[in-house]
């Protein structure tokens, strides 16, 4: 079994490592400086799954999967289609995504999700792996109606910004090989995805490659790289799982926004 990193409230925020039985291994500092543990043991069930990073940015890239691209009615981007998302959509694992009062058909996208471990700029996609700490589960949630309206004017923010539209978990996975790696969406036990990146229009080490040529990538950094076909509607109620091997599941339910 690979490493897997959680980040954890005991009470306080802190990071570990994730055994096979559920224990978890505090880690001594931060897993961008070392994965060194140290200090009592402790377990799933004794403490709650955070997001196991909080970005301070968080890159998507859109239809980066041919099969999704032809399900949107559109072509593959000739050139990385790429959006930013706040830090305030980020969610963890079993915390609710909140169908928002503006919402009209809000769709899910599992999506694997890339978490920098090492600063860079420029970075060749020969040795972009050097920079990643390890991959995790995402879900790109988007309100479409308004994601429509925002592309029709050159522009996507709102319809994948609302808080609670980007959960990621349950853990980082190190050492998975950025070409293989195997991603399942199921809604309400249902399996509406399944792919794998080495299936991406633009590799994860392109992604980054791409991105470093104009910004700083840091640690804790991340970057969704897109989502296969099969996204679709999700209403309050539903139960929305993505699966990576050797990740985990990410399992959030949808709940309506309460009305003033």
């Amino acid at each position: 079994m690979r490493d897997r990193i959680v980040r954890y409230a005991d009470p306080e925020p802190r990071y570990g490592l994730l055994a096979p039985d559920g224990g978890i291994r505090p880690l001594s500092g931060s897993p961008f400086e070392s994965l060194e543990t140290w200090g009592p043991a402790t377990h799933l069930e004794r403490v709650r799954l955070l997001a196991p990073v909080r970005p301070r940015s968080l890159y998507g890239a859109g239809l980066n999967y041919l099969g999704h691209a032809r399900e949107m009615g559109l072509s593959p981007p000739a050139y990385p289609m790429l959006f930013m998302k706040p830090s305030t959509a980020v969610i963890g694992p079993e915390a609710p995504i909140v169908y928002p009062r503006e919402g009209l058909n809000v769709h899910f996208e599992a999506e694997i999700a890339v978490v920098i471990g090492k600063a860079g700029r420029r970075i060749p996609e020969a040795r972009a792996r050097e920079h990643i700490l390890g991959f995790t589960c995402g879900n790109d949630v988007s309100e479409r109606e308004i994601q429509a309206k925002e592309m029709k004017q050159g522009c996507l923010v709102l319809g994948k910004a609302f808080d609670s539209f980007n959960p990621l978990g349950p853990a980082i996975a190190v050492g998975l090989e950025p070409g293989g790696i195997d991603i399942v969406g199921r809604v309400n036990g249902v399996e509406r995805q399944r792919s794998n990146s080495a299936d991406l229009v633009y590799s994860v080490a392109a992604l980054i490659a791409h991105l470093s040529a104009g910004i700083t990538l840091l640690p804790g950094d991340v970057i969704m790289t897109g989502t296969p076909a099969g996204v679709g509607p999700i209403v309050p109620g539903d139960v929305v799982e993505i699966e990576c091997p050797d990740v985990g599941v990410l399992r959030n339910p949808v709940v309506a926004e309460p009305r003033e």
